[in-house]
């Protein structure tokens, strides 16, 4: 088919390769605007563009969706179908319909059920065992067109937001190849989404990273899990701010301890106090420091016990 793609961040790249390795002609990549990264500022683009740059495709990253130019631009593309892989902007209902076969999106989770910017962390939040990826005709609500295929795949106890975005990108690869051959092919049956099974993943922030600690051992862990690699876990050790990496529920049997507190130390972890049992720490980022595991950072630092983590 002849294709625009549009998408952003690491996620969306192996569906770009896919759809070329597959013999499918991606025509134009748009994409989000190249961003300053790191100490030096330095212009650093999308890593959809380098994907797209590497194999000789047109790159189109316009500052905004709404403007006659952008629509022109797609409709010169003459392309059967725009694929939409996290691309980060609102495409207008003249640019859905502007294409034979209509805009498809690739979700990073089991529709109707996460919604929204942040699916990967927030099915590790709340604890689910199992989460997917689907291909879903767009339409002008937010991730609430037709359901057209699905994949499901399983949450490890240990899973982190970061090696279930990289198995649901794999993922979400496959499912677009046969979604695209069986649409060729005239078998997909759309299916409609039951809005009352739904809820939304709002954006991941520094807000929700907050660990409160009258929460269960295991709800503190979930959001450990999903915070990491960003933007991790956070609480404040004596006023510093504290990156908490890896954590483990634990029985806690000292229950008198206000929640937050740390209530034991040793040579690979700590344990702090919460609502309801204990969360063991092994691995952490301290303000100002790298990150490490705990058996590290205390051989040339102090963490005290009955202190309280706010």
């Amino acid at each position: 088919m002849k294709i625009v793609f549009m998408g952003t961040p690491d996620f969306s790249v192996p569906c770009l390769n896919a759809l070329i390795e597959n013999g499918h002609e991606v025509v134009l990549v748009v994409t989000q605007a190249d961003k300053p990264k790191g100490r030096g500022h330095k212009l650093t683009p999308p890593p959809v563009k380098e994907c797209a740059v590497k194999h000789g495709i047109p790159v189109y990253q316009p500052a905004s969706m709404k403007s006659d130019e952008v629509f022109e631009v797609l409709k010169e593309a003459n392309a059967d179908i725009f694929i939409v892989v996290a691309y980060g902007k609102i495409l207008p209902g003249r640019i859905l319909n502007l294409p034979p076969y209509g805009c498809v999106n690739v979700h990073a989770s089991l529709l109707p059920k996460y919604r929204g910017a942040a699916p990967i962390q927030w099915s590790i939040i709340n604890g689910e065992t199992k989460t997917g990826v689907t291909t879903m005709q767009m339409d002008e609500g937010l991730d609430t067109g037709d359901m057209l295929m699905k994949i499901e795949v399983p949450i490890a106890p240990d899973e982190t937001g970061e090696t279930l975005h990289d198995k649901l990108s794999l993922a979400g690869k496959d499912v677009l190849i046969k979604t695209l051959t069986a649409l060729q092919a005239g078998t997909l049956q759309p299916q409609k989404q039951n809005d009352a099974e739904s809820c939304y993943a709002s954006m991941i922030d520094k807000q929700l990273a907050k660990i409160d600690f009258s929460k269960s051992a295991d709800e503190i862990c979930c959001l450990i899990r999903a915070m990491n690699s960003y933007p991790y876990a956070q609480t404040f050790y004596e006023g510093k701010l504290l990156k908490i990496v890896k954590a483990t529920p634990v029985k806690l049997n000292n229950l008198t301890s206000e929640n937050g507190a740390i209530t034991d130390v040793k040579e690979d972890g700590f344990t702090i106090k919460c609502g309801n049992g204990a969360v063991f720490v092994t691995e952490i980022q301290m303000e100002g420091k790298r990150k490490m595991p705990v058996s590290e950072y205390v051989k040339g630092n102090t963490i005290t016990v009955g202190t309280i983590l706010q």
